[in-house]
């Protein structure tokens, strides 16, 4: 016997363990596997073939599922209304019957083709029952360990399966190699032609927060919230905090004793990303002005219906406004929602030149008018002359 079925039937039970799936589901794979090979030796491609194994046996029963015809002129499909009446009392025309028939023998083609389809077809219930056990674990950061590196592919071990970083999804600057042990935000589980696809993620804004929650525990019961993260991975990261307990303070919460749970943020994600924390305001004008942090913002003005803002800054702040590369503009408006457009602030000389007026200077923010010295009139020709001649007379007496 080329396929031991008792073997077999051990088989479905160690796999069964060893995999964690459902023996059941093990059980219905491995059966229609020997439903297509019992068609390749002994029936037809086309016909309509059942099997049940007995997994404390090994024995094999195939159901062949006939048409019942008054005259046979193809026994593989169909069976006669006389035959049919031994096997069933109320058989009639035109109806379909199963035919048992005892397998005890495959042909080693037969055979190999039933290990083939079997393997596949528990990979493929394998992978889904991982993945809809992961499904539940989607939007939380889990333990992980780096597979392989491929290009700009990271493979992750999640345990019990494995997922993919893109570089979209990776640390700007973060390197990784095989066998290294990280945190990943599980993103998603896609669906392609091969199969299901975990998607992590380390570069997501998601992941900051997942891990400012394990550090700060007055996240779970509500005194203190994130309402909103902007961020950049592996260069810097604006988090918008609030307390909803008086006397709480939010900033201070985040950051912790010493800078601890900031800390043990950062050396996660790698030193070189800075966190700013910020209050978070329900007002656009503070909020906006609080996002900027550390600049010091003189004045901000609102177009709510466009969504912008024009915020006007001391001429000092104004390369720390805008950050390295526009660094801290870019977050800024990410966090705020609003497009913001960085000015300098007039100085007294500059309103001058730019309205020519009489001499303007700006005082906190306000254009004033003052007014030049008058500038005297020269005498008329002859009065001038008038003037020296009186001169010379009174020198000469």
């Amino acid at each position: 016997m080329d396929l031991d079925m008792k073997q077999l039937a051990v088989a479905i039970r160690t796999i069964a363990e060893e995999k964690n799936l459902p023996e059941e589901g093990v059980k219905e794979v491995v059966e229609q596997a020997l439903a297509a090979a019992y068609r390749r030796d002994y029936g037809d491609r086309e016909q309509e073939i059942r099997v049940n194994m007995n997994l404390n046996t090994g024995d094999i029963d195939v159901y062949v599922t006939k048409e019942i015809v008054d005259t046979v002129e193809h026994d593989v499909y169909q069976i006669s209304l006389k035959e049919a009446g031994v096997r069933r009392k109320n058989a009639k025309v035109g109806e379909t019957i199963e035919v048992h028939e005892k397998a005890e023998n495959f042909g080693r083609v037969a055979a190999q083709t039933a290990k083939q389809v079997i393997l596949q077809r528990l990979r493929e219930a394998e992978r889904e029952i991982i993945m809809a056990e992961y499904e539940d674990k989607i939007g939380t950061v889990i333990n992980a360990t780096v597979a392989r590196v491929e290009g700009n592919i990271v493979r992750i071990d999640l345990g019990k399966a494995q997922g993919i970083m893109p570089r979209s999804e990776q640390i700007q600057g973060e390197r990784y190699y095989p066998g290294q042990r990280l945190k990943v935000f599980l993103k998603d589980v896609e669906r392609g032609f091969r199969g299901p696809q975990l998607v992590v993620s380390r570069g997501n804004k998601e992941f900051i927060e997942w891990l400012f929650r394990g550090e700060v525990p007055e996240m779970e019961n509500g005194a203190v919230e994130i309402k909103g993260i902007a961020r950049e991975a592996g260069v810097r990261s604006k988090i918008a905090v609030a307390s909803n307990v008086p006397g709480v303070d939010p900033v201070g919460t985040f950051v912790g004793g010493h800078g601890t749970r900031v800390n043990a943020v950062v050396s996660e994600v790698g030193e070189q990303e800075k966190i700013d924390i910020i209050v978070w305001a329900d007002n656009p004008t503070a909020y906006i002005t609080q996002a900027l942090s550390p600049t010091n913002v003189a004045k901000v003005v609102l177009d709510e219906k466009a969504k912008k803002a024009r915020v006007i800054v001391p001429e000092d702040q104004l390369s720390i406004a805008i950050g390295k590369a526009g660094q801290n503009v870019r977050l800024a408006s990410k966090l705020t929602g609003y497009e913001l457009d960085i000015e300098a602030e007039r100085t007294t000389a500059q309103a001058s030149e730019k309205d020519g007026g009489e001499g303007e200077e700006q005082v906190e923010g306000k254009v004033t008018t003052t007014e030049l010295p008058k500038t005297p009139k020269l005498k008329k020709k002859n009065e001038l002359e008038s003037s020296l001649l009186e001169a010379i007379e009174e020198h000469g007496e």
